[in-house]
């Protein structure tokens, strides 16, 4: 049994959003901006990029990158989680 396509559904959705107009749409339970929000607000512009990551060969024990692989996927991250802790704290305590 053959499950039907979802796309048709969201097409017809989306030509349904297209037709609406402003006036159409119900902002009753919308709270009024105020300045005070406004002034609280953050402006962000664009993605934040992370640092570059650089690839490097380190000679380790055997079992330490053994049992970060057993770990599953995402090994990797976890191990430059713990270096980057580990940094940072060695930096607060100058």
């Amino acid at each position: 049994m053959s499950k039907p396509s979802s796309s048709k559904a969201s097409m017809t959705d989306l030509k349904r959003l297209r037709a609406l107009r402003d006036k159409d749409n119900d902002l009753s339970e919308n709270p009024e901006v105020t300045p005070e929000m406004f002034a609280k607000a953050i402006v962000r512009r664009g993605l934040v990029t992370a640092p570059p990551k650089e690839q490097v060969t380190l000679r380790l024990d055997a079992d330490v990158p053994k049992w970060f692989r057993s770990q599953g996927k995402g090994y990797q991250t976890q191990i430059n989680a713990l270096l980057r802790a580990y940094v940072d704290a060695r930096r607060n305590k100058r």
